[in-house]
C-alpha cells in the first residue's frame, strides 16, 4: 500500500468529522471527555446520599409519630373534658367541680386558657379571652383555628353557648418536644392553608437542605410538620462534590476551547458587522464568508438579506408613521371639539328649561360630558410622551367643573383633593370620572352643601391604587337608599365592572372605596 492511499485513509475520520454540524462535534468531545469523571463521582455520591437520607427519614418518621401522637392524646383529652364541661354547666351553671376538674387540667398547662361561656356572653368557668373569628356552632361541633401566635379550639352548644380554649405556641411546642436525645429540628402546626411556627433551625438559612414529615391530629384538620436539617457533610460527601468540582473545570475548560474556535469568535466577526449596520445600508459579511461553522455563515447572509429588505421597506413604514400619526391627532382634534359643541348644546338648551327639574337634568347630563371631556383633554396633552393620564390633574379638573356647574340646592358644595400621582390609561381614567361624578351627584341629592373628600393612593402593589370618596352625606339613610335602588345603584356597579374591581360602601362613615389598575408614577414607568 503506497504512502498516499495510507495518509488519505488516516485524514478519512477527520474529514468526517468536520463534516458534523458544530452541536454534534461540541456533544461528542464533552461525552467521550468527561465520561470517567462523571460515572466515578455519580456512584460516589449516589451510595452516600442514599444512605445517610434513608437513616434520616426513618428517625424524623419516629420523631414525628412521637410528638403528633402525645399532641394528639393532650388535644383530645382537653376537648372530651372541655365537651363535658359545657355539657354540665348548661344543665347547672353552679356546678363548681365541674369547673374546678377543669381549670385542674388546664393548670397544668402553664399559661393555656380556657372559658365556658352562656348564650348571653357570660363566662361560666374560667377566664375571658378574646378569639377571632368566633362563629356561632351547633351543638357538639368542635373548630380548630391558629390564631394570634396560637391555638383555639371551640365547642359549640346549645342556644349559642360555647366552651373555649387557647394554647400558645411555646405550650404546643412544650407538649409535642419527643422523648430522650433528639436532633436541632423545627416544629410547624397547620390548619388547612394556615400554619404556626412552633420551633425553628437555629441558624438555618432559606437554602439549606431539609428532610420533612407530617403526620395528623384528627382534631378538626390539625396536623404538625416537623424538619430536620439534611444529611451533613461527610468525608465521602466531600470526596464526591471534589470529584464534580473537577469535572466541572475539565468541562468548562474544554467546552470553552471548542465553542471559542467554533462559535465565539466567528459570532464575534458577525456581531462587528451586524453592530456596524446603520439604517438604509446592507450588512457586510465579507469578513464572515471563512468561517469555520457552516450555521453562522448561513445566518451572515440572513442578516444581508434582512438589511437588504429592511432598506427597502424604511422609507415606507416611515412615510406611513407620518401619515399615521397625523390622522390620529386629527381624530382626536375633532373628538375633543365635538365634546365642546355638545356641552354648549346642552348649556344653550338649559337655558331656555321651563322647570328647575328639566334643568337640574341638563346640568346633569353637562356634567357627565364634561367628564369624558375632562379625561379627553388630558389624553390628548399626553399623546406625545404616551406613558398614561395623570390622574390628580384629571381629578382636580372634575372636580373644579362639578363645583361650577352644581345646582342651586347643591350650594356650599366643597370638595377636597388628596390624590397621590399616578398614571393611568384612558379607560381607566374615563370610568373613574364618570364613577366621581355618579358619586359626587349622589351626595348633593342626599345633602345640601355636601362636603365631600377624594383621595388616591398607591397601594403595596406597583400596579394598583386606592380610590376612596368619603363624605357625611353618603352615610346610610333611606333617602340616600331610594336613590341607590331607583337611580345610581345599578350604574356605580356597572362602572366598578368597567373597572375590573368591586366598590365597597361603608354605610357607618359614608366612604366609597374601590381599588383601581394604575401603569406607574410620574417619572417612573411600570
Amino acid at each position: 500500500m503506497d504512502a498516499p492511499e495510507t495518509e488519505k485513509r488516516s485524514r478519512a475520520p477527520v474529514a468526517a468529522l468536520a463534516r458534523m454540524q458544530t452541536g454534534a462535534k461540541l456533544f461528542l468531545i464533552l461525552v467521550f471527555a468527561l465520561l470517567p469523571l462523571a460515572l466515578i463521582a455519580l456512584f460516589i455520591t449516589i451510595q452516600t446520599t442514599q444512605t445517610a437520607n434513608s437513616e434520616r427519614r426513618e428517625r424524623l418518621a419516629a420523631m414525628t409519630e412521637e410528638s403528633s401522637g402525645t399532641l394528639r392524646t393532650v388535644l383530645t383529652n382537653h376537648v372530651s373534658q372541655l365537651t363535658q364541661a359545657l355539657a354540665a354547666l348548661e344543665a347547672n351553671p353552679q356546678d363548681a367541680p365541674a369547673c374546678t376538674r377543669l381549670a385542674g387540667t388546664f393548670g397544668s398547662q402553664g399559661s393555656a386558657r380556657f372559658a365556658i361561656i352562656n348564650g348571653a356572653g357570660r363566662i361560666l368557668c374560667g377566664e375571658r379571652f378574646t378569639v377571632a373569628g368566633a362563629a356561632v356552632l351547633n351543638p357538639s361541633q368542635l373548630r380548630a383555628k391558629i390564631v394570634d401566635n396560637g391555638l383555639s379550639l371551640r365547642i359549640g352548644g346549645h342556644e349559642g353557648a360555647s366552651a373555649v380554649a387557647f394554647y400558645p405556641a411555646d405550650i404546643l411546642n412544650t407538649i409535642a418536644r419527643p422523648n430522650g436525645f433528639v436532633p436541632e429540628y423545627a416544629l410547624e402546626l397547620t390548619a388547612g392553608n394556615d400554619r404556626l411556627n412552633l420551633r425553628m433551625l437555629p441558624g438555618a438559612g432559606p437554602h439549606d437542605r431539609r428532610e420533612t414529615a407530617h403526620s395528623e391530629l384528627d382534631v378538626d384538620g390539625l396536623g404538625i410538620d416537623m424538619s430536620v436539617p439534611g444529611t451533613p457533610i461527610t468525608s465521602p460527601l466531600i470526596i464526591g462534590t471534589v470529584i464534580m468540582v473537577i469535572m466541572w473545570i475539565a468541562a468548562a475548560a474544554i467546552g470553552w476551547l471548542v465553542v471559542n474556535s467554533l462559535l465565539i469568535r466567528p459570532l464575534r466577526r458577525l456581531r462587528a458587522s451586524v453592530g456596524a449596520y446603520q439604517p438604509g445600508e446592507m450588512i457586510d459579511i465579507g469578513r464572515v464568508s471563512a468561517m469555520p461553522a457552516q450555521e453562522i455563515r448561513e445566518l451572515g447572509e440572513t442578516f444581508r438579506d434582512i438589511s437588504r429588505t429592511v432598506q427597502e421597506h424604511e422609507a415606507e413604514l416611515a412615510d406611513g408613521l407620518v401619515r399615521q400619526t397625523k390622522l390620529t391627532r386629527e381624530v382626536h382634534h375633532r373628538v375633543k371639539n365635538n365634546l365642546q359643541v355638545i356641552a354648549s348644546l346642552i348649556n344653550f338648551h338649559a337655558r331656555g328649561a321651563r322647570s328647575a327639574e328639566a334643568a337640574e337634568a341638563y346640568a346633569s347630563i353637562q356634567r357627565r360630558v364634561d367628564a369624558l371631556a375632562v379625561v379627553h383633554r388630558n389624553h390628548y396633552a399626553e399623546m406625545e410622551e404616551n406613558r398614561g393620564l395623570e390622574l390628580r390633574s384629571v381629578i382636580g379638573e372634575l372636580a373644579a367643573n362639578i363645583r361650577a356647574t352644581a345646582p342651586e340646592h347643591a350650594a356650599g358644595l366643597g370638595i377636597t383633593l388628596e390624590t397621590e400621582p399616578v398614571l393611568v390609561n384612558q379607560d381607566v381614567a374615563t370610568a373613574v370620572a364618570f364613577l366621581l361624578t355618579e358619586i359626587i351627584e349622589l351626595a348633593m341629592s342626599c345633602m345640601t352643601g355636601a362636603q365631600v373628600r377624594i383621595s388616591v393612593k398607591a397601594g403595596p402593589e406597583e400596579d394598583r391604587a386606592t380610590l376612596r370618596v368619603v363624605s357625611p352625606a353618603l352615610v346610610e339613610g333611606a333617602e340616600l337608599e331610594a336613590l341607590l335602588e331607583n337611580r345610581y345603584g345599578r350604574v356605580l356597579g356597572g362602572l366598578a365592572r368597567q373597572l375590573r374591581t368591586k366598590l365597597h360602601h361603608d354605610p357607618l362613615l359614608g366612604a366609597y372605596e374601590a381599588s383601581i389598575a394604575i401603569t406607574g408614577k410620574p417619572g417612573i414607568q411600570g
